[in-house]
């Protein structure tokens, strides 16, 4: 059975968790490096950003991270989103660097302009409701990424080799159709190293 971590220094572990056994895949909550070892794919939560990059780094994750990215799939969403980008607007430096794209923090407005919306998503399938808390957005992509969903034009959701994101937060649903997306992603990487 594929096992697909979760990073669980900050946001909805539990959830994703849950999405992922949904998925058909094995779960596991990953607090420290040496946990990454066994994984075929990783999940990076929401959260907030900012204090997820200093957890990050008081755990020497960085690194550890950016090595695992290299030849499995890693899947981020909201912050996890802003953590695999390449640029971050108003930013000079970003974090793991995954994914060719510049991207806005809190793009759609704080905690209270927090919103539901149906979304079209490529592969995946339509009425798939994102549920938007505080979140960033893809402001534009590189020419390896594909875009995966829009909202108002904006893009909410991307894929760039093994990599996936999205700007809301599928765990939040019982729509297991993104996460059972990407469990197909973590199997087929899986076949092409075997």
């Amino acid at each position: 059975m594929l096992k697909i971590g979760v990073l669980a220094l900050q946001g909805a572990v539990r959830e994703h968790i849950a999405a992922i056994e949904e998925s058909g895949a094995e779960a596991v909550a990953v607090k420290r490096v040496e946990e990454l070892i066994s994984l075929d794919g990783l999940v990076i939560p929401g959260g907030e950003s900012t204090a997820m990059r200093r957890l990050i780094d008081k755990y020497s994750f960085l690194e550890p991270l950016k090595e695992f990215a290299q030849n499995k799939p890693v899947f981020g969403t909201c912050a996890g989103l802003i953590l695999m980008a390449k640029r971050i607007q108003g930013q000079d430096t970003a974090h793991l660097e995954l994914i060719d794209m510049t991207v806005e923090r809190n793009a759609f407005g704080r905690q209270v302009d927090s919103f539901e919306a149906d979304l079209m998503i490529h592969g995946v399938g339509e009425d798939f409701t994102g549920v938007f808390i505080r979140a960033p957005f893809i402001v534009e992509v590189g020419p390896e990424v594909e875009i995966l969903s829009k909202h108002n034009d904006r893009i909410v959701a991307a894929k760039q080799g093994h990599f996936l994101c999205a700007a809301f937060h599928p765990e939040l649903t019982d729509d297991y159709r993104l996460h059972q997306f990407f469990v197909k992603m973590v199997q087929s990487a899986k076949e092409v190293v075997a």
